[in-house]
């Protein structure tokens, strides 16, 4: 279950941290593998909960075939990994690390004491996806005899599918990104540059909750054709559109939304033209098409099939330069990926932007998104803001 922190934000629970643990070392063995090693980043929080900062110093989880897992740490690091749930609960021990110490050793030994095979060499391991170089190379000198693969192959099938408890924080984050979307909508745009308002969309973001803000893309007119632009100094004017792409993470997981917004300055002059209208409304059936379709057992290439056949057919397709959606939890993107050559089977409880997107570059663009759970019957929306043409007078 979720929990508060000492600061009152949610997180996920000790004792799911510890089934999650239990249920990772069952499948290394299943695979064949002595030990995980777990490094600075999303798997270390999925599996312990801990946000280690990502230094040049060595922190590594150590989930061996046998044995208590161990976290790894730099000594002046300990208090931090110390105060953790699944470290306070014993299912997690610490082993501090001084400064003249090889922590690369310090983990070999770990992973050989908990092979549990009479100081057999180790066989196998598996690492975390984004380990650092030096890191891995370091690891493979500690464990010369080892085959290294990617930690991914042991965990993608857990982390794809998200449990309630991890539902109920994305919904959170979802409502909360909503919240400012409508807040940024009805307040003072025009007049103003492109990364004032991102710095304000930021701000909202962790006032509504949010652990952090991590993007706030605020593209006006042309720039609206750019889909990842990233705020300029360029002045937002009357009669033009602007692509607002915000999100960060509120107990750690993620919210992402895209809406379009056309600022007149309160002159009906200064409204959509025809021809963007026209764009934004095919942009606004595949967005709809597209989330009708998710249910169990459809392939994730589906969603993103019907997204763009509905576009190309208005002749957009030239126009639609990115996938449909990607998976969403822990990290900003992550699988599964709404992408054609992906044929994975949609589950309950999976969870994914669907953002189709036309960008007309030199005129202007426009992208609609929402954070969608796969339900055992069809789509849990978590965003609740109007997908039509947010036409405001800025």
């Amino acid at each position: 279950m979720t929990q508060a922190t000492g600061a009152g934000r949610p997180s996920i629970g000790a004792g799911r941290l510890a089934h999650r643990l239990s249920r990772a070392r069952h499948l290394a063995v299943e695979a064949g593998l002595d030990a995980l090693l777990v490094g600075v980043g999303a798997d270390l929080v999925y599996l312990s909960g801990y946000r280690a900062l990502p230094l040049e110093r060595l922190t590594m989880l150590v989930v061996p075939a046998h044995g208590r897992p161990s976290l790894v740490v730099p000594r002046l690091e300990a208090m931090a990994a110390r105060a953790i749930p699944v470290v306070e609960a014993e299912t997690v021990a610490v082993v501090p690390w001084d400064e003249t110490d090889d922590p690369f050793a310090l983990v070999a030994g770990l992973v050989e004491r908990g092979a549990g095979d009479g100081g057999r060499p180790v066989a196998a391991v598996a690492v975390s996806d984004r380990l650092w170089a030096t890191f891995v190379l370091h690891l493979q000198g500690a464990l010369p005899a080892a085959r290294f693969s990617l930690l991914s192959g042991v965990l993608r099938d857990e982390r794809i599918v998200k449990d309630p408890d991890e539902v109920e924080l994305l919904r959170a984050a979802a409502r909360a990104a909503d919240r400012v979307v409508e807040g940024i909508a009805h307040g003072r745009l025009i007049g103003r540059t492109e990364v004032d308002v991102s710095r304000e969309v930021r701000d909202r973001l962790v006032s509504e909750g949010h652990d952090e803000a991590s993007f706030a893309i605020v593209a006006s007119g042309a720039w609206s054709a750019s889909p990842h632009h990233q705020a300029s100094d360029r002045v937002i004017r009357a009669g033009e559109p602007i692509v607002l792409d915000i999100g960060g993470s509120l107990g750690g997981y993620g919210s992402d939304i895209t809406r379009t917004l056309w600022v007149t300055g309160g002159d009906p002059a200064n409204g959509p033209d025809a021809d963007f209208l026209a764009m934004y409304a095919v942009l606004r059936e595949a967005q709809a098409a597209a989330t009708r379709e998710v249910r169990p057992d459809v392939p994730a290439e589906h969603i993103d099939a019907v997204a763009r056949e509905i576009i190309s057919a208005a002749g957009y397709g030239h126009a639609f330069i990115h996938r449909t959606g990607h998976g969403i939890g822990l990290e900003e993107h992550e699988d599964p990926y709404l992408v054609a050559g992906n044929p994975t089977p949609l589950r309950p409880g999976m969870a994914f932007s669907i953002e189709p997107g036309i960008y007309l570059e030199g005129r202007y663009g426009a992208r609609i998104e929402d954070i969608v759970v796969c339900g055992e019957d069809g789509p849990i929306v978590l965003d609740t803001v109007t997908r039509d043409l947010l036409v405001v007078h800025g």
